[in-house]
């Protein structure tokens, strides 16, 4: 059933319910424009369209670098009804990062903003190239794409999906492809896909709001703000995080959903408690959270403040791991839940045996009936490498308690070992995040002679803590009254920030860098 054809059921996804509500506002961009289903939609067929006139078939691939702005979804829309891959990529990165992606990727079509056009080798890209925000010689501007298109629905519909990179911690990103692409219209696939999104995280089924506060690049705000849209709920997107800011948000645009990270929660809950209790945040019904442990007495304020509509979620662009909501989360702190319904979870040792309850290993996971729904895109051998019993990891350490719930420890390239011992960083970070003098914490593990590797704490003060000698030996203490000594850190480094991502993930692999060598100054 297309997207134009009557029916007595209910709309299902984007494109019907645009048709039946072209009224309902679908987006709401950073500087305030507003865009109707019904205007986004014309958008969409007509982007969709273009895409065929400039020769593109259902299988090729569009590679989009933009600011965080309605263009993104509007070409992951357009992109989604015409069975082409849409590629991701953080405008961050350096030229010769994005080249690498759009080559690998065998992008077909560019759309980048002009800040990254101006810097990217006409030489390199695709015939097909369209810059958002500015002019720049070679490059078409975006408004030109779809402008002399008809916008009524694309012929030969089929579903489209994501084709994401990942950042990994070695060598070159990978392209993560779905090896469960349906044919197909993309309403029986939104409709299987996204129908239980409301259930699972208890939102309004129809009408809400879902507000954008990190890039939308990253495959997490990017996936949820596709499929609130595909529910009918407006989407209203931040330039950027900016803790007051989303708080003004929610109250200004009666928010019903967010995504975030737990460092998000850490800056909001470092807010005045005059500034927190001015706004009224009394329309949010999930606040659904992922991309890093979140430390325990960190969830714990955040659920005192704002309720019981946490959600947690362990995952990755590969695939799904486990959800928990925050009522059952108290009665299991720092569990990151129990496997979905949709979902097979294993632990498995070095070996590829199953470990008994309680003990960690490596996290395996795949679909029940089918294993690993991805692959490396020409990338085999690494497709090869996270295989293991006919399911999949992206490295992800943990255990299963008696109850069958998920506790994440670290990424198994995180974990230090020290004198043939595991040590884990989260454990240690959740110790000294409650320490009053601390404002944020990365534990990382540095090269020893002896011991191997030995546990290092990088630490920002709080704004009125002074760093120094005695602060370590004060923060030692506080350690000893929470972990074994082996885990209380050897050694403690103080900067006033951390290398992390525009998501706000922390970036290990730059601070073992830095502090890899004797102890800095």
């Amino acid at each position: 059933m297309s997207s134009t054809t009557q029916s007595t059921t209910k709309p299902i996804g984007f494109y019907q319910i645009a048709a039946a509500d072209p009224g309902r506002p679908a987006i709401i961009d950073p500087d305030g424009t507003v865009l109707t289903f019904g205007e986004l939609l014309a958008r969409v067929n007509r982007v969709s369209r273009a895409l065929y006139a400039h020769g593109l078939t259902a299988g090729d691939t569009v590679a989009v670098a933009v600011h965080n702005g309605h263009e993104y979804l509007e070409v992951m829309l357009a992109t989604g009804q015409v069975g082409m891959f849409f590629v991701p990529v953080n405008w961050h990165l350096t030229p010769s990062e994005m080249l690498y992606i759009i080559h690998d990727s065998e992008s077909k079509m560019v759309i980048v903003d002009a800040e990254q056009a101006a810097t990217l080798p006409l030489d390199e890209l695709p015939e097909h190239r369209f810059v958002i925000g500015g002019a720049v010689e070679g490059w078409r501007p975006y408004s030109e794409l779809g402008a002399g298109e008809s916008s009524e629905t694309p012929p030969n519909r089929r579903f489209g999906s994501v084709m994401g990179y990942t950042s990994g911690t070695t060598g070159n990103p990978k392209g993560v492809r779905s090896t469960v692409f349906p044919e197909g219209e993309p309403e029986p696939v939104i409709e299987s896909v996204y129908a239980g999104l409301a259930t699972r995280y208890e939102v309004t089924v129809d009408k809400g709001v879902h507000l954008v506060c990190s890039p939308i690049y990253h495959a997490a705000p990017s996936g949820h703000s596709y499929a609130f849209l595909h529910l009918g709920h407006t989407v209203v997107i931040m330039g950027k995080f900016d803790a007051e800011g989303v708080l003004q948000a929610i109250e200004r645009h009666r928010v019903t959903s967010l995504h975030m990270v737990p460092t998000h929660f850490s800056r909001m809950l470092r807010l005045p408690e005059e500034v927190r209790a001015k706004y009224d945040l009394s329309s949010l019904e999930a606040v659904i959270h992922a991309g890093a442990p979140c430390p325990v007495p960190v969830k714990q304020q955040m659920i005192e403040w704002l309720g019981p509509v946490l959600w947690e979620y362990l995952a990755s662009t590969e695939g799904g791991v486990s959800l928990v909501g925050s009522e059952e989360w108290l009665t299991k702190p720092g569990t990151v839940g129990r496997p979905q319904p949709n979902a097979i979870v294993k632990i498995l040792d070095e070996e590829g045996k199953e470990v008994p309850t309680g003990q960690p290993g490596t996290i395996y996971f795949g679909v029940p009936g089918v294993g690993p729904t991805f692959e490396y895109h020409n990338a085999p051998e690494k497709t090869a490498a996270t295989r293991r019993a006919g399911l999949a990891t992206v490295g992800d350490y943990g255990y299963f308690d008696e109850d069958g719930y998920v506790f994440l420890l670290d990424r198994r390239t995180d974990l230090i070992i020290s004198g043939g011992v595991n040590i884990y960083p989260a454990e240690i970070e959740q110790a000294l995040i409650t320490h009053p003098a601390v404002a944020d914490v990365a534990v990382i593990g540095v090269p020893d002679p002896d011991w191997g590797q030995n546990v290092l704490a990088v630490v920002q003060p709080a704004a009125d803590a002074v760093p120094g000698d005695e602060l370590a030996d004060d923060l030692r203490a506080h350690c000893a009254g929470q972990l074994a000594s082996f885990k209380i850190p050897r050694r403690f480094e103080f900067r006033s920030d951390f290398p992390r991502t525009e998501t706000g993930k922390l970036q290990r692999r730059k601070l073992r860098d830095i502090y890899a060598g004797p102890a800095a100054s």
